[in-house]
Order: structure tokens, then sequence, then C-alpha cells
């Protein structure tokens, strides 16, 4: 008898298998490969969307603001803590720079009360009856977006967090509903998520995300892209000294009208009447 031939297919058996076969919609290796992104782009799109609809959100109004910014009591710490480490060194500049920014962390944990008020406010005027009007939806991280979770979650109503994947580790605030718990791969979907179901924009002081988020929102509403939602800036003193928009508007970068994309409110209790008023319901 000859011997086989060396050019011969490999006559494949049953315990050694090429990852070839492994169907396609479970070979998650496959579905992590470049050419597959308009596909991981679809299913991120579909996804929280038809959850949300299974759980019956209606409409959301999307709350934004800084991580960073702690309820008063912890602030309160945070600044107790950097004094005394200032006290121990008097002549370390960066100890003094800690403690100023500290005070100033402490000016604005007030924000946390009030987001956190919002949600209650708005969650346990609207859902009732099993409706899901106006449910609260943050980037479900802490800080302000804790803070308005969490005022959901006080009156036992629903709100969404939307999360996303980052180089450094982090988690979901506790204050979510887990069934409206998600996470995105990509931030342009993330922002379409924001604005699919919104009725209004809620921006309390933040960093490069509330602001990268609010002037997308901004921006669609200044060129018609978007005609529905009210956006509304909370602590106007915060928002002027960060933004001088008559510059802009004494520049010719922006026009005198373009002022009217925006509000200003400083308890939720004036967010959530200016809202209401816009989408003529009754603030109750």
């Amino acid at each position: 008898m000859e011997p086989e031939s060396s050019d011969h297919p490999q006559r494949l058996s049953s315990d050694v298998l090429s990852s070839s076969y492994i169907p396609a919609d479970r070979d998650m290796e496959f579905l992590q490969r470049d050419e597959l992104r308009s596909v991981r782009l679809g299913l991120e799109l579909l996804k929280p969307e038809l959850i949300q609809a299974e759980e019956g959100i209606r409409s959301t109004i999307v709350v934004f603001g800084s991580s960073r910014l702690q309820e008063p009591v912890a602030a309160k710490q945070a600044l107790h803590m950097a004094e005394v480490e200032a006290a121990r060194a008097l002549n370390d500049p960066l100890c003094q720079q800690r403690v100023a920014t500290a005070k100033r962390q402490l000016a604005l944990s007030k924000y946390y009360d009030v987001a956190r008020e919002f949600g209650r406010l708005v969650s346990s005027t609207c859902q009732v009856n099993g409706r899901c009007d106006y449910v609260i939806v943050t980037g479900g991280g802490p800080g302000i977006m804790e803070a308005a979770n969490r005022g959901a979650a006080d009156v036992n109503a629903k709100s969404i967090g939307l999360n996303i994947t980052l180089p450094h580790e982090q988690n979901p605030n506790p204050y979510i509903t887990p069934r409206l718990n998600f996470q995105f791969r990509y931030f342009a979907l993330r922002k379409m998520h924001f604005l699919l179901r919104a009725k209004a924009l809620v921006s309390f002081p933040g960093g490069f995300g509330t602001l990268d988020e609010l002037f997308e929102t901004l921006t669609l509403l200044q060129t018609g892209k978007t005609e529905s939602v009210i956006v509304v800036l909370v602590g106007r003193g915060f928002w002027e000294h960060l933004i001088n928009w008559q510059f802009l508007i004494e520049c010719g970068l922006i026009s005198q009208n373009d002022l009217q994309l925006f509000h200003y409110a400083e308890t939720a209790q004036e967010a959530w009447d200016l809202i209401a008023r816009h989408n003529g319901v009754s603030p109750a």
C-alpha cells in the first residue's frame, strides 16, 4: 500500500476543530475584529432600545454633571483632610492648592442635593399609574449622576444609567434600576441614546464630559436637528463664570437668539417648572 501523499487535505477529528467552525454569532474573537465595527454599532444601538421599550420607557430627562462632586458631608470631610495635611506642610504650595480646591468642591456640593431632589421630584410626579414618562437618565457614574439616580430610587421609581467602558476601572452607581443599567463601547451610540427619548437636558456643574454633552445638544438645537429638548443649566453663577456667552456674541460666533436655547435654574423645583411648562404638563 502506498503512503498517503503529504499534500493530502488534513482530516478533521471531532475534538480538533478550527475556530472557523464556530457559528459567527457565537465567535467572540470574530465579533471583535475591526471589520465587524458596523455590526457592533448596530447591536449597541438596538439592545438598549429594545430593553427600554420592553420596560415601557416613553420619555426621559437627561441629567449631566460632574462625577467628582460629592455630597456635602463627604465634601466637608475631604476639606478637613486637606486642611490637616496643609497644617503639617505649611510651606507646601501643592497642599495649599488642595485646600483651595476642596473649598470650591464643598461650595459646589450643594448641587448633589439639588440633583437628588430633582430626581425625586420628577420621578414621583411622572412615574404614576404604571407610566414611565420623564424617566431620569444619567451617565451612570458617581457624583451628580449618582445623585439624580438616587433621587429616583428614593421614591422607588425607575431610572437609567448609560455607562461606558474606559481605560481605567469604573463601576455604575448603585441607584440605577438594574434592568436599565447599560454599558456602552462607543461614545457616539451612548450620546444617541441620551437624546432618543429626551424631553429635557439638565446640566449641573461639570467638566469635559458635561461640556461635551451640553454643547452637542446646543448644536443640535441651533442647527434644527432637534427641537423637542429644553436645556436647563443649574447654577447660573457657575455657568456664567465658566462661559462668556456675550463674548461669543460680540465676536459674531453665535447670535443673540442663541441664548434662548437654554435656561437657568437654581433649585430642583425651578428646573422642573421650566421643563413642565415647555412640554405642557402639570408641574404638580
